[in-house]
C-alpha cells in the first residue's frame, strides 16, 4: 500500500512539473527545432516526449536554463522565440550551418553568461543590443560572415572574460573604452579588417592572457605599455600594416619578448582558437 502511494505521489509530482513548464518556453524551443530544420540534426528532438529528454536541454525549476547543440547539423535562421527563454545562462549553437542575421531579441536573456555562436554562416552586423546581457562572461561570434563595427555597446559588459569576434569581415577601429573590460583574459579580433592604430588602452587589461589581432589592416606600433601584462602569454599582431613587423608569441614567455621585431613574423596560429 505505501509503495502504491509513493507511485501515486511521484506521478502527481512528475505531471504537476511538467504542467509548470512556461508554454512560451515550450514554444521557443519548438520555433528552433522548426526554423533550424529539427528533422535533419544529427541528434533531434522527439516532440511528443517529455522536454527534460529533448538533447541539449536542460531544466532548473521548470525552467530552460541551457541549450547546448554545437555539432548538431542546425540549419536555417535563429527564431525570434530565441529571446524568450527568462532563465537561460547558457547558449552554445556552434559548429552548425546557421545563417542569417543574430536575432535582436536575444538581448532579452538577461540571466545568460555565455553566447556561443561561432563556426556557423551568420551574417550582418552584430547586434548593439548583446551589450544588455550585463551577466555575460562569454562571447564567442568568430568564424561566420559578420560584417560593420564592433558595437560600442558590447564595452559596457565588464563581466566579460572571453570576447572572441574572429574570422569574420568587421570593419572600423579597435574601441578605446575596451578598457573598461577589466576581467579580460582572452581578446580575439584576429582575421578581419580592422583598421586604425592598436589601442594603448588594452595595456589596461591586465588580467588578459590571450590577445589574437592578426590579419587585420592595423597601423602604427605596438604600444610598449603591454610589457606590464604579466599574464599575457599569446600575443599575435602578424599579417597588419604596422610600421614593424613582431614575433608572433605562444606560451610562457615574459612580456618583453613580445615586441621584439623581427623581419618576419612567425605565426603559429592562423585559425581562432577558443
Amino acid at each position: 500500500m505505501k509503495t502504491l502511494k509513493l507511485i501515486v505521489v511521484c506521478l502527481l509530482t512528475t505531471t504537476f512539473s511538467f504542467a509548470n513548464i512556461s508554454l512560451t518556453e515550450k514554444d521557443a524551443l519548438i520555433a528552433l527545432y522548426n526554423s533550424t530544420q529539427g528533422t535533419q540534426w544529427n541528434t533531434p528532438w522527439d516532440l511528443n516526449a517529455d522536454i527534460d529528454t529533448w538533447y541539449g536541454v536542460t531544466i532548473e525549476d521548470n525552467k530552460v536554463v541551457e541549450i547546448n547543440l554545437p555539432f548538431n547539423n542546425l540549419q536555417g535562421k535563429l527564431p525570434h522565440e530565441i529571446g524568450n527563454f527568462s532563465s537561460l545562462k547558457k547558449l552554445n549553437l556552434g559548429f552548425n550551418k546557421i545563417s542569417g542575421n543574430i536575432p535582436t531579441s536575444l538581448s532579452n536573456l538577461k540571466s545568460l553568461t555565455s553566447l556561443e555562436l561561432f563556426m556557423n554562416a551568420l551574417e550582418g552586423t552584430i547586434p548593439s543590443e548583446l551589450g544588455e546581457l550585463k551577466n555575460l562572461e562569454s562571447l564567442k561570434l568568430y568564424s561566420n560572415k559578420l560584417d560593420g563595427e564592433i558595437p560600442s555597446s558590447l564595452m559596457g559588459l565588464t563581466n566579460l572574460k572571453e570576447l572572441l569576434l574572429g574570422s569574420n569581415f568587421l570593419t572600423g577601429t579597435i574601441p578605446t573604452d575596451i578598457y573598461a573590460l577589466t576581467k579580460l583574459q582572452k581578446l580575439s579580433l584576429m582575421d578581419n579588417k580592422l583598421e586604425g592604430e592598436i589601442p594603448v588602452e588594452i595595456a589596461q587589461l591586465t588580467n588578459l592572457e590571450e590577445l589574437l589581432l592578426s590579419t587585420n589592416k592595423l597601423t602604427g606600433d605596438l604600444p610598449l605599455e603591454f610589457m606590464n601584462l604579466t599574464k599575457l602569454t599569446t600575443i599575435m599582431v602578424s599579417d597588419n600594416n604596422l610600421n614593424q613587423e613582431y614575433i608572433s608569441v605562444s606560451g610562457k614567455n615574459p612580456p618583453s619578448m613580445m615586441i621584439l621585431p623581427s623581419q618576419r613574423a612567425t605565426a603559429s596560429m592562423d585559425i581562432e582558437k577558443e
